[in-house]
């Protein structure tokens, strides 16, 4: 347990790739009171998936760590990676495990139904993102393709949210910010689009009603959790909006976050619509928007780098001309599924670490330069990156941000912000307030600040250079 609570309790969930984690807290003063967190199981492999049976497990584990405090909770929100297919037999179980975000076996399938569509502008336009192999609609089509059997036994399909949220209610719900990375919910009109469900043929009735922002879900009816029956369940929604509320963002605002995989993204109040997919016009959890692009190559794969070279982490060095794109999984920016890891530039005078620097470089460029694409036209060139996920805490990271990016650079203490963002829409819910609000009060963004370097312009030009000229390489 941690401090004593002012007010009412609330449930924050965070179901990522590797882990779920729950935290306890109050839902005025923002202390966290208690947490958990337990682990998932990704199988190797061409494809990247997991039982949805263990994240409702993990749910649980993690709730049961957080003790007597979980069963005092007023509210409770799930936020969930993006993009997850969840499929479900008529009696609710999975049909086959989950395909994660990260799986880019579906990448002919994106590319048909951009080309069916109308291309990539055309989709930008309707459904706010161009689908890549990690968006739902994508991993559906693949299913069908190579799986018909498991498509045909299909009777609800969800996002990793929706399924904890729907085994915690027994209500088919999911929020505006998850649905917008489907494919298959346009923000044109903010509603699941007839005509690409029929192309993909996808059913809608498969589909979980979509609530509007500040609607609850419904209220906890599973017996079994260490939560209270009855306790109001709010929406939920994916992992970037839930972190977006947790840091209680404004317009404007740019976010860089650095996990497994590296997302930019800010809250715009202007529908984006990014022609050539770079962007996705995401939706927020409050009636915003929040474009975002994500690389999937990010502190795993510099990690992995590391450990190729037997060297820490931190262990990097300046100086040297070498270039590292570190696309060791394929990349989603650029959209190069099926590359691989590059090496420009060595030399016998190459140190391991200047080879490990290239990596971080390579890994933080992807990321700001899709941050320019992000941030509308109008947003202050200079100000401070927020900088969050596990990688922030890295000071290797951090000195390649401030050095690529010629921006000032906050770090935010709180370390947990997709699970506060849904604690916070929890507390909103409860409270009859707005969640971003809730989470500014908490003083969820306050942290460490860096002052803004001079950009390293050469190293960029490089690295710019490097993509270009790999292109041939990098599309095999």
């Amino acid at each position: 347990m941690g401090a004593q609570a002012a007010g009412p309790l609330v449930v924050g969930v965070d179901s990522s790739t590797q882990s779920t984690k729950a935290l306890v807290v109050d839902a005025v003063t923002g202390a966290v009171i208690a947490r958990g967190q337990a682990p998932h199981t990704v199988s190797g492999g061409a494809g990247k998936e997991s039982d949805p049976r263990q994240w409702w497990q993990a749910l649980g584990e993690a709730l049961a760590q957080c003790g007597d405090a979980a069963r005092q909770a007023s509210a409770v929100s799930v936020g969930g990676q993006q993009h997850g297919l969840v499929t479900l037999d008529a009696a609710g179980a999975p049909v086959r495990p989950a395909m994660l975000w990260n799986d880019v076996r579906p990448a002919p399938q994106s590319e048909r139904l951009i080309a069916e569509r109308g291309g990539a502008a055309a989709w930008a336009d309707r459904v706010g993102s161009v689908p890549g192999p990690a968006f739902t609609a994508a991993k559906w089509a693949w299913l069908k393709a190579n799986e018909p059997a498991s498509a045909a036994a299909t009777a609800a399909v969800r996002l990793p949210h929706d399924y904890l949220t729907e085994r915690l209610t027994g209500e088919a719900v999911t929020d505006r910010g998850d649905a917008s990375g489907t494919g298959w919910w346009a923000s044109s009109t903010g509603s699941y689009d007839a005509e690409i469900l029929a192309h993909i043929g996808l059913d809608p009735g498969l589909l979980p009603r979509v609530a509007l922002p500040g609607e609850a879900a419904g209220t906890v009816h599973a017996g079994h959790l260490p939560l209270p029956k009855g306790a109001l369940v709010a929406a939920g929604t994916g992992d970037n909006m839930a972190a977006a509320l947790g840091l209680g963002l404004r317009p404007g605002r740019p976010v860089l976050s650095l996990g497994t995989s590296g997302t930019v993204y800010a809250v715009s109040t202007h529908r984006p619509a990014d022609p050539t997919g770079t962007v996705a016009g995401f939706a927020d959890a409050r009636g915003d928007w929040l474009p975002l692009a994500c690389t999937l190559n990010c502190t795993l794969a510099v990690d992995r780098v590391a450990a190729l070279l037997g060297r820490d982490r931190e262990s990097v060095e300046d100086g040297g001309e070498v270039v590292m794109l570190p696309f060791l999984d394929g990349e989603r920016t650029p959209n190069l599924p099926g590359a691989s890891g590059l090496v420009h530039g060595l030399r016998h005078d190459t140190t391991g670490g200047q080879l490990l620097q290239a990596a971080y470089d390579g890994a933080v460029f992807t990321l700001l330069q899709a941050l320019d694409r992000v941030l509308d036209a109008d947003a202050a060139p200079d100000a401070p990156l927020l900088l969050i996920g596990g990688g922030a805490r890295g000071r290797a990271w951090r000195e390649t941000v401030r050095r690529l990016s010629g921006r000032p650079v906050v770090v935010p203490e709180a370390r947990e912000l997709v699970a506060l963002g849904a604690a916070a829409q929890a507390a909103g819910l409860l409270l009859e307030e707005d969640p971003a609000a809730v989470a500014r009060r908490w003083g969820t963004a306050r942290g460490a600040e860096y002052e803004a370097r001079p950009r390293d312009e050469a190293a960029w030009e490089r690295l710019t250079a490097t993509l270009a000229d790999g292109a041939p390489l990098l599309r095999r």
